[in-house]
């Protein structure tokens, strides 16, 4: 799904960034494209760490594209990236990967403003785990008329899924394609978590007391889907609030945590709302906080994983968001493209109400005519307006 998007930001832009969490195939996608026309160095490799260090200039020289993977290792290169661009602007010359969020990393004082695009790659989405490349239906929902949805979904040759084994074996590609369920899988992400606490995590920011560090995942990982309060989540694990937000703040620049801001028209409040806490991805959630059995909320996250891998590959821009009133309404995500909103409902219910579909509508009476149709996914099999403004649908036929 990444693919096509990347394409065209280095067919435009002197630099194009690609993030996201380890192990989500930066790396491989960079090595595959166009093989043989472009340089590759992994800074994970002590031999270009050492010369990115020392001599930059002559690890980016050239006439000949150059890759750079695990770039968050040496941030300070991005400055000698700057200078090669000033020097020579033409477009696709540099592709940088980083299993951190650059634009979050303290370390990081050069943002390369005007000369970079800006990609992430999350987790992979269930359809491309299926070979299909792409994400969810979102694109044509939003471009078809409301009273087409139920053909549009119904014309998708999706199988049905239990979304609990969904859930269990996330988005990772050697977790969700290569391991069996289980023992291998539960080695995998025990893996995955002890290098980013003992190896990643130390690139970003030194760490002292990892057990501190881990039962702030762990609490995280058991809050999915609710409001974020950081000094709530400090009494739990026995920290103090700054220390807590320190440490939610490195987890969401390593893509791990996902915070989701909630929708108000006036754009300042947003800011100023508390978020909602999800995590980058199910299987390492659900192994964090030793959770045998997926829950409601991660039904939720998973939704919430395809929306994002969904906007992050949009050149046109396009919002995601929750919404929450002050008597507790709240419909789970609220979609914001060109003045537009797509409110959608998350139930693990597999027989759906008409209840099921209130919040959805009190939204649509508070923002008028901006609002398209309502969107109930569920785990059944029904696909029907439960109201005349709201369409229930099975969640494996959208995603």
């Amino acid at each position: 799904m990444v693919l096509p998007s990347l394409q065209d930001r280095l067919r435009a832009m002197p630099a194009v960034v690609v993030t996201g969490a380890r192990q989500t195939g930066k790396s491989t996608l960079a090595q595959e494209l166009t093989p043989g026309r472009r340089r590759f160095f992994s800074l994970d490799d002590l031999d270009p760490l050492d010369q990115a260090r020392r001599d930059p200039e002559a690890l980016l020289g050239g006439r000949q594209p150059v890759t750079i993977d695990e770039v968050q290792r040496e941030p300070d290169l991005l400055r000698a990236v700057k200078r090669a661009i000033d020097r020579q602007r033409r477009p696709g010359r540099f592709l940088l990967t980083g299993s951190a969020n650059l634009l979050l990393m303290r370390r990081v004082s050069e943002s390369l403003a005007g000369r970079a695009s800006y990609l992430t790659l999350w987790p992979m989405t269930r359809r491309e785990q299926q070979g299909l490349g792409r994400g969810g239906l979102w694109e044509e929902l939003l471009n078809a008329r409301d009273e087409d949805w139920p053909d549009l979904i119904a014309a998708e040759s999706a199988e049905p899924e239990d979304w609990r084994a969904l859930a269990r074996r996330g988005g990772f590609p050697s977790p969700a394609l290569q391991l069996k369920p289980g023992r291998e899988r539960a080695v995998w992400f025990d893996g995955y978590v002890r290098t980013y606490l003992e190896r990643d995590l130390q690139g970003l920011s030194s760490i002292s007391a990892l057990p501190d560090f881990r039962r702030v995942m762990r609490a995280a990982c058991l809050r999915l889907g609710h409001l974020l309060n950081q000094a709530e989540l400090g009494r739990d694990v026995a920290l103090p609030q700054p220390t807590v937000h320190r440490y939610l703040n490195l987890l969401e620049t390593s893509y791990l945590l996902v915070r989701l801001p909630a929708y108000a028209v006036n754009r300042t409040k947003r800011l100023i709302k508390s978020p909602k806490v999800y995590w980058g991805d199910t299987g390492v959630a659900l192994h964090l906080a030793q959770e045998a059995r997926p829950r409601g909320p991660h039904l939720e996250n998973l939704v919430l994983n395809d929306l994002v891998a969904w906007r992050d590959t949009r050149l046109d821009g396009a919002e995601v968001f929750y919404w929450r009133t002050t008597i507790g309404e709240e419909v789970d995500f609220v979609i914001e493209v060109g003045g537009r909103l797509l409110p959608i409902e998350v139930k693990a219910t597999t027989r759906p109400r008409l209840r099921d579909a209130a919040h959805l509508r009190t939204f649509r009476a508070e923002y008028g005519e901006r609002v398209r149709s309502g969107l109930l996914l569920h785990g059944g099999d029904l696909l029907d307006w439960v109201a005349p403004d709201v369409l229930a649908a099975p969640w494996w036929r959208v995603i």
